[in-house]
């Protein structure tokens, strides 16, 4: 009888409660580093970059879209991007407070 009841407030639980939707995507592309010859051609190739992969990798409508890192490796420059929407972006400062407070 008691693990009847305890299922029970189980599922009532589960079937009540419902996680909030956050999207936090980080991306690595790259870009030729012939391409890159001055700042002009950086900005344009990277908004290259981003555009595509916002029209062919994303599934949500992001609200921001930060660059993490940039390395120049071989003949190509890698980018890091960390891509999310407003939810996404209130996870993160959330988490950025809990890692400055818990130590």
């Amino acid at each position: 009888m008691k693990t009847l009841i305890a299922v029970v407030i189980g599922l009532a639980l589960i079937t009540t409660a419902y996680p909030a939707v956050a999207y936090v995507v980080a991306v690595t592309t790259s870009i030729p580093a012939q391409k890159v010859a001055d700042d002009d051609d950086l900005d344009a190739a990277l908004k290259s970059a981003v555009d595509d992969i916002l029209q062919h990798a994303i599934a949500f409508s992001p609200t921001f879209v930060t660059v993490q890192s940039a390395r120049v490796v071989g003949g190509r420059v890698y980018i890091l991007l960390l891509i999310g929407d407003d939810e996404g972006m209130a996870t993160l400062k959330e988490l950025a407070t809990t890692e400055k407070t818990s130590y």
